[in-house]
């Protein structure tokens, strides 16, 4: 039976609860590895791809720059006022996370960083003492009022202990370990596969020689990886190196000796006898780019992080909560800003701290110019639809700005409008 087949069984059940729940964020999250899981007792390849085509239905309908799909709690819309559930964010992880294991799609793992690097690091504080329910990519006020959201109450985005639901106060803390056991993977050649660029260190077995990785980079933040193989004795293998979709390529050397940097499927495989001490270097060409979203707005990216126009934050405390707080987040500067068709940017490289998705210390800026945008206000407490792009901007001379990482800003503007030259 195919997984088609048995979705139309599921949806056609008398016996089903609600059905609205089909529209639910955190069970959709859950469900993305269902094709792929099923795929390895269906033997279908339909089934086995489906994945990709889904994710695209849901960026079509639902999908924010942060990769995934709007949920608050149910689907709504584009708008990057919408805000999406924590919980959804670290199901989402984990479905993608399997689904990779068994496809080995490098697509899923570009997503993968980007839900990791930016959604996940954006919906808790630095200490992790207070997270968000609902976090939005268009972000300029967190308090105690009713929101643009779907179903979820007047305290969803607020920081703290638990706000609006407990769940996702006891569900967050997978998110960082199981991605971190998704970083390499074994790979169908009897080699290993790097998957995720995070620093890490493995230890596992080819055939019957117990091995040691270990992988020195400040990625995401930085562009360069260092992976140094130690295996107890020399061993062939193949060792596969995923060139993610963004990039321009990549340089790969082999003890300083530049290999061959073609990449076949998304990854470059290194065939060779390995010898404890070997060294493989990689660096990754990256450009920062825009892309399109709803109505015609724009995001920016580079590499797997995508950057946010910060808006000054005045953190008031609502109600203390045991050992924490509940706090609500005000803006305290201009946040209605466009960015120029044809923008120029400039990335510049800081230090990487202990708290890398930090607002007062981030690893890596980028700077711009932006225009004012008058007419973009806000609805109530939180910011309207971006208007549809480009506009234009009478007697509104450009202001240079910086851009910090989207993980770091609490309150933010990720989607903006286009103003005409």
């Amino acid at each position: 039976m195919t997984f088609r087949e048995i979705y139309r069984l599921l949806k056609d059940s008398p016996t089903l609860p609600d059905r609205f729940m089909f529209s639910h964020g955190v069970n959709n999250a859950m469900g993305l590895k269902t094709s792929a899981v099923w795929s390895l007792v269906s033997g279908s390849h339909a089934d086995r791809v489906a994945l990709q085509r889904q994710l695209a239905i849901l960026d079509q309908y639902h999908g924010l720059p942060i990769g995934l799909f709007s949920a608050d709690e149910h689907f709504a819309g584009r708008n990057p006022s919408q805000g999406i559930e924590l919980c959804a964010v670290v199901e989402a992880l984990y479905s993608l996370e399997q689904a990779l294991a068994i496809t080995g799609d490098p697509l899923l793992a570009d997503r993968l960083e980007r839900i990791a690097y930016n959604a996940l690091p954006a919906a808790f504080t630095d200490d992790m003492w207070a997270h968000q329910y609902d976090q939005q990519p268009n972000q300029i006020k967190c308090c105690l009022a009713p929101g643009p959201f779907a179903t979820n109450g007047q305290d969803a985005n607020l920081f703290g202990l638990a706000p609006n639901f407990g769940c996702c106060t006891a569900n967050f803390h997978q998110g960082w370990p199981k991605l971190t056991a998704s970083l390499w993977m074994a790979s169908a050649d009897g080699g290993l596969a790097a998957m995720i660029y995070a620093p890490c260190e493995v230890v596992t077995s080819v055939g019957s020689v117990r091995l040691r990785l270990s992988e020195a980079t400040d990625y995401p933040f930085r562009d360069q990886i260092r992976i140094t193989v130690e295996p107890e004795r020399a061993l062939a293998f193949p060792l596969k190196l995923r060139v993610p979709g963004w990039a321009l390529g990549a340089r790969v050397s082999v003890n300083g000796q530049s290999v061959s940097n073609t990449a076949k499927d998304g990854f470059i495989v290194i065939d060779r006898a390995w010898h404890s001490g070997d060294r493989v270097d990689v660096a990754v060409g990256v450009e920062t780019r825009t892309e399109s979203g709803f109505n015609q707005s724009v995001s920016v990216q580079h590499g797997a992080l995508l950057f946010s126009l910060p808006i000054r934050e005045k953190w008031e405390k609502l109600r203390d909560q045991g050992l924490t707080a509940d706090w609500e987040v005000y803006p305290t500067s201009a946040w209605n800003y466009g960015i120029e068709e044809g923008a120029r940017f400039q990335r510049i490289e800081q230090p990487v701290t202990s708290i890398p998705f930090s607002s007062q210390n981030p690893p890596v800026i980028v700077t711009t110019k932006l225009r004012p945008v008058p007419e973009w206000t806000t609805d109530t407490d939180y910011a309207s639809p971006p208007p549809v792009s480009p506009v234009a901007v009478a007697d509104r001379a450009p202001e240079e700005v910086t851009l910090i990482p989207y993980g770091a800003a609490k309150l933010r503007i990720t989607s903006f409008p286009t103003i005409k030259r």
